[in-house]
């Protein structure tokens, strides 16, 4: 595959956040609704950003989805960030891509402060060129515009780049920017979202994934 950058979503692309995710949504619809909900039933809210979750899965308003928000990150900027893992293989795919000559980039939805913060916990940022997420005050959510900023940051053309990502939006941010996408499966797709998205590959684990991009 000759795509000389590489963007990476974060959470179910490189790191599984599961724990620390659903966790901090729990806390703040225990906090907000006092609501006690099996974090297994809160998966869905891996890759979306907030503010559409909360909205689309309890029919938050605005103002109750802002306050949601404040309270997840309450809880996560002291726990959550940390209960996530790497999976497995990430960190020798990100360095044989890197030494292969390859640009690497992660493009992500949540905050760039808290995507940061989980790249430096996994000792990864020796293989990105940049990290880019969404922005504390609510903008830049939408994966287009994370993808857009991140093509601005390289200062190169979308047809030079590839995106890889395990939700919908990744697929759909991707084919807004006119450029190519890779599925894959060990995230928290459901279903079939990521072939109905329009991926152009999907793969089912992360050897797989090397293997296509080398």
């Amino acid at each position: 595959m000759n795509y000389q950058y590489v963007l990476f979503d974060l959470d179910g692309t490189l790191t599984d956040p599961k724990i620390g995710i659903t966790k901090s949504v729990a806390y703040a619809l225990k906090k907000m609704k006092d609501w006690t909900l099996d974090i297994n039933d809160l998966t869905k809210f891996i890759g979306p950003p907030l503010n559409e979750s909360f909205t689309e899965f309890y029919g938050f308003t605005l103002t109750e989805s802002n306050q949601a928000i404040e309270l997840f990150r309450e809880y996560f900027k002291e726990n959550g960030i940390y209960e996530n893992e790497l999976y497995p293989g990430i960190k020798d795919l990100l360095k044989s891509l890197k030494d292969s000559g390859k640009v690497l980039a992660v493009a992500t939805s949540k905050p760039t402060v808290f995507a940061e913060k989980v790249i430096e916990y996994f000792e990864l940022q020796e293989y990105f060129e940049c990290v880019v997420g969404s922005n504390l005050d609510g903008s830049r959510t939408k994966k287009k515009d994370v993808i857009e900023t991140v093509l601005e940051v390289l200062k190169i053309d979308s047809k030079e780049a590839i995106m890889i990502g395990d939700r919908e939006h990744d697929i759909h941010g991707a084919k807004a920017m006119l450029m190519p996408s890779i599925g894959v499966t060990y995230g928290y797709s459901i279903g079939n979202e990521l072939s109905d998205a329009g991926a152009e590959y999907i793969v089912d684990s992360v050897l797989e994934l090397k293997n296509l991009l080398l």
